[in-house]
């Protein structure tokens, strides 16, 4: 494989811890196009490229593209062997596998956005009342860093419909790059291992509750290793890559990753008491091309919620 020149280098990417007992690891982005099958309400989208490459993803946008859902070819409850992903390395490398994109946003002045986006093949939410929920196919997570003149200054930790920001200088480091623990199963990032109550939405509390994530260094994964890096520019919302053989078009790609949320008739769904928050299987998410890619804060903007900048983890 090629090795990845990485534009930013001298800035201090994050390292991800792997939850000890997660069994679905990072996988390879161009990968997930192999074993899936464009469709809209479960029916192949016409006139799909053949074969559906990162290279030519950007043309379903023309077939309702927001409404396209790259559905799994396999019975994912049957666990096909693609939707564990790569586990890395003992150089904490997921050989083989492009496993993350690197997108630079350089907002001038010497304010410059990094994000790290990490892709996973499938999503376990966890248990609630002994029910698993949140499964699908398909998981975007990602961080950003903040830099000024070169220095980091702040952070954000992805983590379901929201997440957490902080300053640089508080968080755990391994050198000068800030540390991320992913979730076991649902692989939001966190700044410290241990549990964390995600029962109400959006509201993340240490401590275990109805519906909680659990992290801690089990596999260290350097997305570094195995990426795709590009330019953002904000103004004609256009992507260059850094190097011309990463592929691009699929950066522009605005449906989903995953599946559609099966309905209810479909055996392998199951919701508590019937309530639609609680189902087995949700959709797939959408790709970096929705993650606010131009902010004004380090938080994206979500509605009832302002960007908190903590200044310790644990808080």
């Amino acid at each position: 494989m090629q090795e990845c020149y990485s534009p930013v280098s001298p800035f201090p990417a994050p390292l991800v811890w792997l939850h000890p007992e997660d069994p679905y690891f990072p996988s390879d982005i161009g990968a997930q196009l192999l074993h899936t099958t464009p469709k809209i309400k479960f029916t192949p989208v016409d006139g799909a490229p053949t074969p559906l490459t990162l290279d030519n993803l950007d043309a379903l946008n023309a077939n309702n593209g927001a409404k396209v859902y790259l559905t799994s070819n396999d019975d994912v409850t049957t666990a096909p062997a693609w939707i564990k992903g790569v586990k890395p390395n003992d150089s904490h490398k997921t050989e083989g596998a492009i496993s993350s994109a690197i997108i630079v946003n350089d907002r001038g002045n010497g304010n410059v956005d990094a994000f790290y986006m990490y892709f996973y093949a499938y999503n376990w939410g966890g248990k609630l009342l002994g029910h698993d929920v949140d499964e699908h196919v398909g998981d975007w997570e990602h961080n950003m860093i903040r830099f000024s003149n070169g220095k980091p200054t702040q952070v954000w930790y992805s983590q379901h419909g929201f997440g957490e920001a902080f300053t640089y200088d508080c968080l755990e480091k391994q050198g000068d790059r800030p540390v991320a623990y992913s979730g076991n199963g649902s692989h939001a990032n966190y700044a410290i291992k241990g549990s964390h109550d995600h029962t109400i939405p959006n509201v993340n509390l240490p401590g275990k509750g109805i519906l909680t994530d659990y992290t801690d260094r089990g596999t260290l994964w350097d997305p570094l290793l195995s990426t795709y890096y590009h330019q953002y520019d904000a103004n004609s919302k256009t992507f260059t890559p850094y190097d011309p053989s990463y592929p691009t078009a699929w950066l522009n790609y605005i449906g989903k990753w995953g599946d559609e949320e099966y309905p209810d008739s479909d055996p392998r769904q199951h919701k508590i008491f019937g309530i639609d928050a609680t189902a087995r299987f949700a959709g797939g998410p959408t790709g970096p091309e929705d993650k606010q890619l131009n902010r004004t804060e380090v938080c994206p903007v979500a509605k009832g919620y302002v960007c908190d900048v903590r200044t310790k983890i644990g808080a």
